[in-house]
């Protein structure tokens, strides 16, 4: 039996129509004072928007499921369903209901989605909204992100899998383009970007032609055909939703994209750049640094710290800014307070490309320019060069602010015509208009003395009915006082009833003044929208300087702050820190309490350190350290450190702590060995790898096979990456006895009246022992079970070295005469002939002897 279906009126019918046109956007369909939502709209956007779900034609046999909200109230509506992922199609009426013949026209004038939102109220004012376009070719893929609410655009070749996924999790889109046809990337998307929303485009959306056209009018140069597909899908699309300008989208000039240091995914995560662990942004490098105070410099803060510079000549130009900024202190804070006075002027000036302001907005705007002239004055003897640059750079455009005061109330409402707009003054019909709409009655008062003086008629009135208007009344009696310019209109029985060309003119003006009155304000606000989009190239160039000098002010407020210092980079590889702290660390506890540490790394003669140490005593935060000032020095930051000297560093790479992937089936050795081979597949001559605990998510056995081998293949590869390798494996540390540039490095700690004492000192050699069964004791683990782990690790620890003094771990395979298990369980005297067997005599310094001696000697008077 066939389902029933509902009756449609003209109406439903024109609903339909424009909703078959968006099918996979929820349709705001506007009748009257409300947007209203039909069938499966209105049953998917109820609950989200937490709105009653009732029914049109209730009498009917099939009512038709319906939802509405207040057009006035739509956009905090709208940014629920963009929450939740959705899109919005917003349907307006196109003419006046009042007036119109037959059915209202309406068309859709926009579709709002995550990645191509403008407004304020659905975006966070610290972070990007990037829109990013992905076309694909076997390993290949070229990203074009766009931010439409900033005009920022960025385009990215890359030239295989991992390299591709490090770049959209940094761009960290909020929503993404792909072509229909990509099923793999459709699937694993939700898996590795879960907050971006997917949107899949038929593949004839992936022609390069409208992309290689765009380019072809913007620059002379060659672009790939991977890029130029990518970059068609993301203009159509935005065509199709935005309805607006796209004037605003800059194209990525050459010198706007220097090299930077390359991060993958895992250390921007591990490194906790932007968030911590948790995903909040307190504990994150950002929330130290950023001190800006525009939303704009937030923002640009943010793209320093992901995308740190690799080009020694930008990297300078930035720390000569801050230098400047922290030796003149008082100078940088009236900057700052200049700064504080702008609103995010890199989005207004989107919002004014598509001529979608309000009246505050243009005020801001005003507020803005005054605020850019007194920084550009601030700015001009400065004696950096890049903040000259960015002096050169302001446009406080004196003209258009003059304009804007003059136009302008001071204190306009957030919306048009929601109560005054335009300044008293400035538009002599306006003044009129206003003048009438609000003293309407006065003026007829007016007019009625001035008549009665004139005419001598005492008892003259002017009055208004809805058949005749407004007309003047004047008693038989006084009849032959009437002048000539009165034209009778009506007689009764008392009284005639006359117009004059003045009172015809007043009446054609004091009704409907209000609506001329909307009307005229729109139409000059609308010529003051205009006049300031006809500069939106200079407000943009003047956005992106102001972002760029409030990340600078922030970087040079946190130096001073938490007394960082100038580092000196150079072309060279050797890498030397004194007295480093971890600069997210430090600020969240104790600075005075924080205890700093030396580093010195060089492709030479100290090109691995192998780092031991007990649990808790601080190989982390180290490791993390070193990684961080690295990060800072090449942002054009300074550093957490009384000396930093420090070499290019092209790509940065860490595997630290361990978690899993429950997504994708990983387990978390399975995700450790994934991060450990990504990065000894990319490992360059100026790479900084930082290792923390490999192999620990496996058998102990298999953990230091793989871990001694890491260690040997980053030795012995041509490159020489410098590396920091941490680790609870003892045996490791035998790997200085074999290979020239690898050193030994521990954390000082000492043992008090059976307490470990942890000093948090870096310092060189190998750690005597890891402690671990002394932190097991301290934390409460019964005795019988650490007097039981004491005589297993002493098993353990007998035949580290061969007759030859060697360790045995470095032995080739073929050395090695037979196969050999290293026994849990062996008797203590054995044990003890064992280990004075392979003492190498010759090789122990005295100081090692005696020490050697006094450790044997203490072991075999314990007995078994």
């Amino acid at each position: 039996m066939e389902r029933a279906q509902p009756k449609l009126t003209p109406m439903m019918e024109q609903y339909l129509r424009l909703k078959a046109e968006y099918p996979d956007a929820l349709l705001f369909f506007r009748l009257g004072d409300f947007y209203e939502l039909f069938f499966d709209d209105a049953e998917r956007a109820a609950p989200i928007l937490d709105v009653a779900l009732t029914t049109r034609s209730r009498k009917d046999e099939v009512p038709i499921p319906m939802c509405g909200v207040p057009h006035f109230a739509a956009q905090s509506y709208i940014a629920k369903l963009l929450a939740a992922g959705l899109k919005v199609a917003i349907c307006e009426q196109m003419e006046d209901p009042a007036t119109a013949k037959g059915l209202v026209q309406r068309a859709v004038v926009r579709v709002v989605t995550p990645g191509t939102v403008t407004e304020e109220e659905y975006l966070d004012p610290r972070l990007p909204n990037y829109l990013v376009a992905i076309a694909r070719e076997a390993e290949r893929a070229a990203l074009v992100a766009a931010d439409l609410s900033t005009g920022e655009m960025q385009f990215h070749v890359c030239a295989e899998r991992q390299s591709f996924w490090d770049m959209l999790n940094r761009l960290d889109p909020r929503e993404v383009l792909i072509d229909e046809a990509d099923a793999t990337l459709a699937q694993e998307l939700p898996q590795r970007i879960p907050t971006s929303s997917v949107t899949r485009l038929p593949t004839a959306s992936f022609a390069p032609d409208a992309g290689a056209a765009w380019l072809r009018e913007r620059s002379t140069d060659a672009y790939p055909e991977l890029l130029c597909r990518a970059l068609g899908a993301a203009l159509q699309y935005l065509e199709r939703t935005h309805r607006a300008s796209l004037a605003h989208l800059r194209l990525p000039a050459t010198s706007e994209t220097p090299r930077t240091l390359y991060l993958d995914q895992a250390t921007q995560r591990n490194l906790e750049l932007v968030t911590n662990l948790r995903g909040e942004v307190r504990g994150s490098l950002l929330w130290v640094l950023d001190h800006t105070r525009t939303a704009m410099g937030s923002r640009e803060l943010r793209r320093w710290v992901l995308a740190p510079l690799a080009d020694l000549q930008r990297i300078g130009s930035r720390l000569d800014a801050v230098e400047e900024l922290v030796e003149r202190g008082t100078w940088r804070r009236a900057l700052e307070q200049a700064l504080a006075r702008l609103g995010d002027l890199e989005r207004l000036t989107a919002r004014l490309a598509a001529r979608r302001v309000q009246p505050r907005d243009l005020v801001h705007l005003r507020r803005s320019l005054d605020a850019v002239a007194t920084l550009k004055l601030e700015l001009a003897p400065a004696g950096a060069g890049l903040l000259r640059r960015l002096s050169e750079d302001l446009h406080p455009l004196p003209e258009l602010a003059q304009r804007l005061e003059q136009a302008l109330v001071d204190e306009p409402p957030h919306q048009l015509h929601q109560g005054p707009t335009i300044r008293n003054g400035f538009d002599s019909l306006i003044d009129e208009l206003r003048h009438l709409a609000h003293s309407g009655r006065q003026v007829l008062a007016d007019l009625e003395a001035r008549e009665r003086a004139r005419t001598g008629i005492a008892s003259l009135k002017v009055r208004y009915n809805n058949v005749f208007g407004y007309y003047i009344e004047v008693t038989k009696p006084n009849l032959h006082l009437v002048p000539p310019d009165y034209r009778r209109k009506q007689t009764t029985a008392n009284a005639e009833r006359f117009v004059t060309t003045e009172l015809e003119d007043y009446e054609q003006r004091i009704l409907g003044a209000e609506e001329r009155l909307r009307t005229r304000e729109a139409q000059v606000f609308a010529q003051l929208v205009e006049e300031a989009a006809s500069v939106q190239a200079r407000l943009s160039e003047s956005a992106r300087a102001l972002a760029t000098l409030d990340a600078l002010c922030a970087l040079a407020t946190t130096a001073e702050k938490h007394r960082y210092v100038r580092p000196r980079l150079h072309q060279g590889r050797e890498l030397r820190i004194r007295d480093g702290r971890h600069p997210v660390v430090e600020a969240m506890g104790n600075a005075s309490s924080f205890v700093p540490n030396d580093t010195e790394l060089d492709p030479e003669q100290a090109q691995i350190v192998v780092l031991t140490g007990p649990n808790m005593a601080g190989k982390s935060t180290y490791l993390r350290q070193v990684a961080l000032i690295v990060l800072l020095a090449q942002m054009g930051s300074f550093v957490p450190a009384t000396e930093a000297e420090i070499g290019l560093v092209d790509r940065l790479f860490t595997r630290v702590g361990a978690s899993d992937n429950l997504a994708e089936g990983e387990s978390t050795f399975m995700v450790e060995m994934k991060e450990t081979a990504n990065i000894l597949n990319h490992l360059s001559d100026r790479s900084l790898v930082i290792l923390d605990e490999i192999g620990r998510g496996t058998s102990t056995f298999d953990g230091i096979s793989i871990a001694w081998s890491v260690a040997e293949y980053l030795h012995e590869s041509p490159r020489r990456p410098l590396v920091l390798f941490a680790t609870h494996y003892h045996e490791l540390t035998d790997l200085a006895r074999v290979h020239p540039r690898i050193r030994n490095c521990s954390v000082a700690v000492r043992e008090w009246k059976g307490e470990v004492i942890f000093l948090r000192r870096i310092v060189p050699g190998a750690a005597s022992k890891s402690y671990g069964i002394e932190v097991a004791r301290l934390a409460g683990v019964p005795e019988a079970v650490v007097r039981r782990a004491k005589e297993i690790l002493a098993n353990l620890e007998q035949a580290e070295l061969d007759a030859t003094g060697q360790p045995r771990l470095a032995r080739a395979h073929e050395e090695r005469t037979e196969a050999t298990q290293m026994p849990l369980f062996v008797p203590a005297v054995d044990q003890l002939r064992d280990e004075l067997a392979q003492i190498d005599v010759e090789r122990l310094t005295p100081i090692e002897a005696l020490l050697r001696l006094h450790e044997l000697v203490t072991r075999a008077r314990q007995g078994p």
